[in-house]
């Protein structure tokens, strides 16, 4: 028997990265059962959306305001159909579900939310790379830098530079040269490798690699101006040291050295 998704709430789902076989397991189910559908089709690949119902109601929301998305949702759930709201990556990141919750909790509706495979997930299993090398990196920083949406003082990207940690950036690849200027006065050395993913995990993705000295005029050179991760870090270059979890001269809870 399948699950019963209760109708009278709004079923937020992480779409993942783009590749349409990375949502979760729940999230397939939600869109197999689905009869309102409310995608961002800027962002999210709608070979998704294959896999819900033929008469199911699919509406794109690029062009579409926070009011029109609220009124499809609450206006779906008052009829009693199941709601889904299909976002790109995980709902946590840049997902903007905060205000959509507000303003179906002033409605009267209840939300559930779905995780999602983010981008810099899908960007780290397509390159094989892990952001904690042990002694070398033990800390990510996701972040961005600002654009029509500003980011607070505290959190400039030469402040997170300073750490010189591993960090995934996104939304910023439109300004990759001021971007690279920034982690340069932040504290990277030049000689830091960077990766940019275009269109992570999808069929057509592209990957420049370089440095911090290189880097801009590889993106440029490549056309790359937006939907791109930046990976920067020493996570990317060759050093690295194996884990003691696994090292015999190791003791710990489950094996004696």
């Amino acid at each position: 028997m399948s699950e019963h998704f209760d109708p009278r709430k709004v079923w937020f789902v992480g779409a993942g990265p783009g590749d349409k076989e990375l949502i979760t397991l729940k999230g397939y189910r939600l869109l197999q059962q689905a009869q309102v559908v409310i995608y961002a089709g800027s962002l999210i690949n709608t070979e998704l959306l294959d896999y819900c119902p033929p008469e199911a109601e699919c509406h794109d929301s690029a062009g579409l305001t926070l009011e029109q998305i609220v009124t499809l949702m609450v206006d779906g759930v008052h009829a009693g159909k199941l709601v889904v709201r299909l976002q790109t990556g995980d709902l946590s990141l840049y997902g903007s579900i905060r205000e959509q919750g507000e303003a179906l909790t002033d409605a009267g509706i209840g939300f559930v939310s779905v995780p999602g495979v983010s981008a810099f997930l899908g960007a780290a299993a397509q390159l094989g790379v892990e952001y904690t090398v042990p002694e070398v990196s033990q800390s990510l920083i996701i972040t961005r830098i600002e654009g029509r949406t500003p980011v607070p003082p505290l959190e400039q990207l030469e402040s997170f530079a300073a750490h010189q940690t591993s960090m995934a950036i996104y939304l910023s690849v439109q300004k990759m040269g001021h971007v690279v200027a920034r982690l340069q006065a932040g504290g990277y050395p030049v000689t830091t490798p960077v990766a940019v993913i275009y269109k992570a995990t999808w069929a057509e993705s592209r990957t420049v690699r370089g440095t911090l000295a290189d880097i801009a005029e590889k993106v440029r050179e490549a056309g790359i101006r937006k939907t791109a991760l930046i990976l920067v870090g020493a996570f990317l270059g060759e050093e690295y040291h194996n884990s003691r979890l696994y090292d015999a001269g190791f003791s710990h809870e489950y094996r004696r050295a």
